[in-house]
């Protein structure tokens, strides 16, 4: 464990002036510096660019970036994706431009995106200032949040995440959420936070792989800030303001314009070690996390 971290996301949206309002006027990231490749991108600390936008008619996720903590643990990570199937490809020059990383390797992963391993995303000498959400965000040594996928290619899925990133179970989900339909989703940690990753089972192919990121802060009150822009700007609230059973996160869910959704959290626990509370959840919330509809 501690590894990796998840160190940023690149999305692909048909209306990257939509999107990239609403990250900025209402999530509450600070808006950066084009990539080399002319992406527009978002952070919410140090790290130069947490989120990547490029313009197509994908509305999904392009890839998904995890940063290797140092050189061992980089080669580390390319050896145990190669052993389980999944062979890295080390990138070039431009591509390591674009990602302002020092070394990158590329993977597809079974949900159809491609993963990244960085090592060295750069950073500033100060966080992005994100005057929306005065208290900043949680992303030291725990990464940018966390993302939840959804696939029909499950299993292969999870074992892309255990036996080749190397990303440990912290729980699953699993409960019923209409007559014959039932969720299931399991949660990996790969550093103290309770996950950085998640998947879920699909029953049929979707038109988005990428449910939602999470964005974490360290203080409960910009999440409430935050529900009030959403509400304010009559966005869609899949799940208005409640706690997690699993992971005991303060939350509310809220639909962007490219149809996947943004948490912004507060107060999830920890991993610590030995972790011994790996098991089954037969609910979403303790409490809350019920629909919204847009006023």
């Amino acid at each position: 464990m501690n590894e990796i971290e998840l160190a940023y996301l690149h999305v692909e949206v048909a209306d990257p002036l939509a999107l990239g309002a609403f990250l900025t006027d209402v999530v509450g990231l600070a808006p950066g510096a084009r990539t080399a490749d002319g992406d527009a991108t978002w952070s919410n600390d140090d790290a130069v660019q947490r989120l990547v936008v490029s313009r197509g008619p994908r509305d999904d996720l392009v890839a998904l970036g995890v940063e290797a903590r140092d050189e061992a643990a980089f080669d580390a990570t390319v050896a145990r994706l190669t052993a389980a199937g999944f062979a890295p490809t080390a990138a070039g020059a431009d591509r390591r431009r674009a990602r302002r990383v020092d070394r990158l390797a590329t993977v597809a992963a079974p949900w159809g995106s491609t993963v990244e391993v960085v090592l060295g995303l750069e950073r500033t000498a100060t966080p992005a200032p994100t005057p929306l959400v005065p208290g900043g965000f949680l992303t030291a040594g725990l990464g940018f949040g966390h993302a939840v996928v959804a696939t029909t290619a499950f299993d292969e899925a999870v074992r892309f995440a255990t036996d080749g990133l190397g990303m440990v179970r912290s729980d699953w989900l699993e409960t019923e959420v209409a007559e014959g339909i039932v969720l299931e989703v399991r949660f990996f940690h790969c550093n103290a936070r309770h996950h950085s990753l998640a998947l879920a089972r699909a029953p049929f192919e979707l038109p988005q792989a990428l449910h939602h990121v999470m964005v974490e802060t360290n203080d409960r009150d910009d999440v409430g800030r935050a529900y009030d822009r959403a509400v304010a700007a009559g966005l869609p609230l899949p799940n208005g303001l409640g706690r997690h059973d699993n992971d005991h996160m303060f939350s509310f869910y809220v639909a962007g314009p490219a149809g996947f959704q943004v948490e912004v959290g507060h107060g999830a626990r920890q991993i610590t070690e030995p972790w011994t509370d790996d098991r089954r959840y037969d609910r979403i919330s303790a409490w809350g996390h019920h629909p919204v509809a847009p006023s």
